[in-house]
């Protein structure tokens, strides 16, 4: 199919077009900058010029350094005073700046000459070039390395940009990487869970196992279609959570008991994908089955100046003095860390006031 030839232009073609219009409007702010003080100078000194005149002949001085800042700016790219090369470039640029002083004064002696013409005051190329070439000479060889620095400050910018963006790519790849890790890491060790507590019921009670079975099919089913994300809603989140927690119901029978307290405006807010499965496991697994007794299981969220707080409550026989955190604990610290940096806390401790555990995690509320 025929394209335009608009639709055709490179984005390299549309970003070299763009750079000179900026340069063109450079210089001519330069010149009009340097007509101002021309026409001001011209009535102090008392040989007044019109406002045409100045702006003519700044811009003519100038235009003819935006044709020749071209070739600086191409060899500022091509030949950068670097440390290794330092002394060589800059033989290179002290060459070029001589010869760009003198072919300054060339060309502005012809464009000097021809505005003579125009306003029929003939003048020789001779009687323009000379007093250019002495009077001009050290001013254009000074422009010259001014408008060299400019360029390097502006590569040598580029180029920090560009390693900033690098490192940042870097070290977002690598977080990835850990999380994607970490998640790799803790999927199995549920799944070798969940398959355990399959096995110890299929001796006593194989009606139960078929339906734990069931439940883990659909469990694995709503973690599929996650299709590998790092965050999802709470919504979603709890979703998974309750079928886990429909497996532990047929495990623990009617000695468990699940209350759940989410905060309407929460339902909406990114967490880790999977991030509440381990901590609910730990508090079934160590606070509520080793005793004989009910067990309640209570969760709940809430935003507090815009932190997303979940807690995991149990009325189990509590924390040892010193517990050894397991893989799902142990990667739940390492997700946390890694997505939200200082802005995240996990904490398990004691309650105060009654038997049991709360496990708190907190962590920016983000929606998107």
């Amino acid at each position: 199919m025929a394209t335009s030839e608009t639709d055709s232009k490179s984005p390299s073609s549309r970003g070299g077009t763009k750079s000179f219009v900026l340069l063109f409007l450079l210089w001519t702010a330069v010149g009009l900058s340097f007509a101002s003080q021309f026409y001001l100078s011209s009535s102090l000194s008392g040989r007044p010029v019109s406002w045409g005149q100045a702006i003519s002949y700044s811009l003519a001085d100038w235009y003819v350094w935006a044709l020749l800042s071209l070739i600086v700016l191409r060899l500022a790219h091509r030949v950068p005073i670097e440390r290794l090369r330092w002394s060589r470039h800059m033989l290179v640029h002290l060459i070029a700046s001589i010869l760009i002083a003198l072919a300054y004064a060339f060309i502005r002696a012809l464009v000097a000459q021809a505005q003579t013409w125009l306003i029929g005051d003939y003048a020789s190329f001779p009687q323009v070039a000379e007093p250019l070439l002495f009077k001009t000479y050290l001013f254009n060889f000074i422009v010259y390395w001014v408008i060299l620095s400019v360029a390097q400050a502006f590569d040598y910018y580029r180029k920090y940009h560009e390693r900033e963006l690098a490192t940042l790519e870097l070290e977002r790849s690598l977080s990835e990487a850990r999380l994607q890790a970490l998640q790799t890491q803790l999927n199995p060790h549920f799944l070798f869970n969940a398959m355990h507590s399959i096995s110890a019921l299929m001796h006593s009670d194989v009606d139960a196992a078929d339906s734990m079975l069931a439940r883990l099919s659909e469990l694995l089913r709503l973690t599929l279609k996650t299709d590998g994300a790092q965050t999802i809603s709470l919504t979603q989140e709890l979703a998974i959570l309750e079928r886990y927690l429909d497996i532990e119901r047929v495990r623990f029978g009617d000695r468990l008991t699940i209350e759940t307290r989410i905060a309407p405006e929460t339902r909406d807010c990114k967490v880790p994908s999977l991030i509440l499965q381990p901590v609910v496991e730990n508090s079934l697994r160590h606070g509520i089955a080793p005793h004989a007794r009910p067990g309640t299981l209570l969760i709940t969220s809430e935003l507090i100046s815009g932190t997303l707080r979940i807690t995991v409550s149990d009325n189990g026989g509590g924390l040892p003095e010193q517990i050894k955190r397991g893989i799902g604990l142990s990667n739940t610290s390492a997700r946390l860390a890694e997505l939200y940096g200082d802005q995240q806390s996990f904490s398990i401790s004691n309650n105060t006031e009654s038997p049991g555990t709360t496990a708190i995690l907190s962590l920016p509320a983000r929606q998107t």
